[in-house]
């Protein structure tokens, strides 16, 4: 039977016993999305099936795509405004409206997925009776909404929390966001069965139209209870008020109006009809759509990160390659990491150190980590086995023979890097990519020990390795075009995000996390309490709190940065400019030992290398007790600032090559929070734009110094009406 005309996203396909599967297939799109295609078509199915009725047997929803379904489309979602917020509403509700229809048709309903369904994909899933998973690594189930500032506006919220309760649809599915892989699925309840294929997927929707003639979801069965009560049950009304104290404790203060209006709607839809449950949910979502902060992280963690991924800033003309096998030169904890990285990816390692035991230490690195994947569950003992199988420890330079990538990953010193190529540089191929893994070293200097530095490039991996997604590719003077899309190429090969940027002392992301190390620290050498400060970089919203980070880092590093960094600036003629931040790195180091987390003692105090207690003896040497009534607004908007006006310095400097890249970089790489979008996006969506900026920023530097003195790109996109885009 051919579809309707109206019905073009969605195919009707109905075989001689009237078991009906809808096609999920945009002709338009790669993937399917939510947009006002598909909602027409949707109510196109549903009216059909609705005078069907009678005569049906079943329905499958399937997809004609590799995912499933994507969800909501984050283009429109982000383009919503006050003026289109009614819209925008009664969108919502013809989806949820239609998808109530579908599931009150009385026949049974499987939804077969054949991939991903996130966001709105698994709601349409929701919506059906029974719901069955491809057994594949892509397949991926959940309600990511949160992640981008959302909430599920497609009957999420409402849907989970009658399958679920309140408090476990809140933490195990709508306030972390996470993305279910199939075997984790099925032992949450987010899917019903699992099928090892797509003919297996089909015989099962199949099956259970055959067992199950009259369906109905559990919350329209007589007598049916919201798993653990509504918020008027006495035992769900003692947990009521410790959930928004638990979200105040996870977010810091930081400002995150999506898990508060996810809150807010799981406890009010408990306690209505499904109908009105559905108006709530869509109520507190054109909340988010209209606000600032959703706009942010759509922009920063969809439409950048995608354009990151694509290779944007990749030589265009260049084939893709493949690296086979790869030399990384030396075992500690970043070199384990990488080869890591590089196995996991199927690539043959080679990892060479001073010893052999040394490089075996790098090897077992990568052990425990398989240790730990097995004991979850996660792997098996046949893929451990054959994992390890490909990294060969070593510490024979001629063992390198024939590897057509190397990544060194020794100490950051020049001369003991130039040392290690000059050593392998012979033994790999004679065309091998050559890389160094560096945060801070210019690559053009470490470039002069090689014989070939047009194959030279910085790959700046972040710690830990098997855990943080993005690597910084820096390009030396020298870097040819081939040697950056092999890189990028590499990067993309191993899962990680790549990031392209010129070489410059600390590079992108080195340069400006310390920036905001440094604030943090000016504040203490200001007199304000130690608390006060760290309570101010939770408030912004970093994940990571300014001293305790400073710890992590050791406060030697940045003096060993400084130093550094001052005596090139002398040799180049140029004025150096103590920050106020470094008396008290010096004094803390010279005057009262303290070096950092793994010298014991820091900002914090330590036992057994666990970080207990800021150090009391800060508040005695370094606090001035009239500061005590700090503004954390103002403290707080300081450490953004001084990382944001750092930024577009990197990109008024030709550092940074494309705005995705700094907000892409900021997110991944060095913590920036994420309400923000990126320290670009953080500029861009500013009260009152650039302009607005800028005028803060001139305040800023009235008030604390030059760091905070606005650079002329921001004087001049702000004048001219300009954001910070890359179209």
């Amino acid at each position: 039977m051919a579809p309707d005309a109206e019905s073009r996203t969605i195919r009707w396909e109905e075989d001689a016993d009237h078991v009906v599967t809808l096609v999920l297939d945009d002709p338009d799109q790669s993937v399917n999305t939510m947009n006002a295609a598909f909602i027409d078509s949707l109510d196109a199915v549903v009216d059909r099936l609705d005078a069907r009725r009678d005569t049906l047997k079943g329905v499958v929803v399937a997809s004609a795509k590799k995912t499933f379904f994507a969800g909501g489309d984050l283009r429109d979602l982000s383009a919503v405004t006050p003026e289109t917020a009614e819209r925008s509403f009664e969108a919502g509700m013809r989806v949820k409206r239609a998808l109530r229809r579908l599931e009150t048709l009385g026949v049974p309903v499987v939804a077969a997925v054949n991939g991903a369904a996130l966001g709105g994909g698994y709601e349409i899933a929701l919506a059906c009776h029974h719901r069955i998973l491809l057994d594949r690594p892509a397949a991926r189930v959940g309600l990511p909404e949160v992640t981008f500032g959302l909430l599920p506006g497609g009957g999420g919220v409402t849907r989970t929390v009658r399958m679920f309760g309140v408090a476990e649809a809140l933490q195990k599915v709508l306030l972390e966001g996470r993305q279910f892989a199939p075997a984790d699925a099925l032992a949450a309840g987010l899917v019903d069965e699992l099928a090892a294929g797509p003919d297996e997927l089909l015989a099962k929707a199949r099956a259970f139209i055959e067992a199950h003639p009259r369906s109905a979801q559990p919350w329209d069965t007589p007598g049916h209870r919201i798993p653990g009560g509504t918020p008027a049950h006495p035992a769900l009304a003692k947990q009521l008020p410790a959930l928004p104290a638990l979200l105040r404790k996870k977010l810091g203060g930081a400002p995150y109006p999506a898990p508060r209006n996810i809150l807010a709607a799981a406890v009010e839809t408990a306690q209505v009809d499904i109908d009105t449950a559905f108006v709530i949910e869509a109520r507190y979502l054109t909340d988010l759509v209209t606000g600032q902060t959703a706009k942010n992280m759509i922009q920063g963690f969809f439409f950048d990160l995608q354009s990151v991924d694509s290779g944007a800033n990749r030589p265009q003309e260049l084939p893709a390659r493949t690296v086979r096998r790869v030399a990384v030169l030396g075992g500690g904890m970043m070199g384990a990491g990488i080869a890591y990285a590089c196995a996991k990816a199927g690539i043959e390692v080679v990892l060479k150190d001073v010893s052999e035991e040394a490089a075996e230490r790098g090897k077992a690195y990568s052990a425990r980590l398989l240790d730990r994947a097995v004991a979850k569950g996660r792997t098996t003992e046949a893929e451990r086995a054959a994992f390890l199988a490909r990294i060969t420890p070593t510490a024979r330079a001629r063992d390198l023979a024939g590897c057509d990538a190397l990544i060194e990953a020794v100490f950051e010193d020049p001369a003991l890097k130039a040392e290690v190529f000059r050593e392998a540089e012979s033994h790999v191929a004679a065309d091998a990519l050559l890389c160094s893994n560096t945060s801070t070293l210019p690559i053009t200097l470490l470039a002069e020990a090689v014989d070939r530095p047009k194959d030279f490039i910085g790959l700046h991996f972040f710690s830990p390795v098997d855990k943080m997604r993005l690597v910084e590719i820096v390009r030396g003077r020298e870097t040819g075009d081939e040697a950056l899309a092999r890189a990028f190429d590499l990067v993309r090969q191993i899962g990680k995000t790549p990031i392209v940027v010129n070489d410059s002392r600390g590079f992108f992301t080195s340069r400006v996390i310390g920036r905001f190390i440094d604030e943090g620290v000016a504040m203490i050498a200001e007199g304000y309490d130690p608390a006060t400060v760290e309570q101010a970089a939770a408030q912004a919203g970093y994940p990571a709190k300014v001293l305790a980070l400073m710890d992590e880092l050791t406060l030697t590093l940045p003096r060993r940065i400084r130093e550094e960094t001052r005596r090139a600036a002398e040799q180049a003629g140029q004025e150096w400019r103590p920050h106020p931040a470094d008396t008290v790195v010096d004094r803390m180091i010279d005057e009262f030992g303290r070096t950092g987390r793994s010298g014991g003692a820091g900002f914090y105090d330590y036992a057994d290398g666990r970080r207990t207690r800021l150090w009391p003896g800060l508040r005695e040497h370094f606090t001035d007790p009239a500061l005590r009534d700090a503004d954390l607004t103002e403290l707080s908007e300081r450490m953004l600032f001084v990382e944001a006006l750092d930024s577009v310095r990197c990109l008024e400097e030709g550092v940074l090559v494309s705005v995705a890249d700094a907000n892409v970089g900021s997110l991944l790489g060095i913590g920036f929070p994420a309400w923000t979008g990126g320290v670009l996006q953080y500029v861009n969506g500013y009260p009152g734009g650039l302009p607005g900026f800028l005028t803060r920023a001139r305040e800023l530097r009235d008030a604390h110094g030059e760091r905070f003195a606005p650079p002329e790109l921001l004087i001049r996109k702000a004048e001219r009406g300009q954001t910070f885009t890359d179209a």
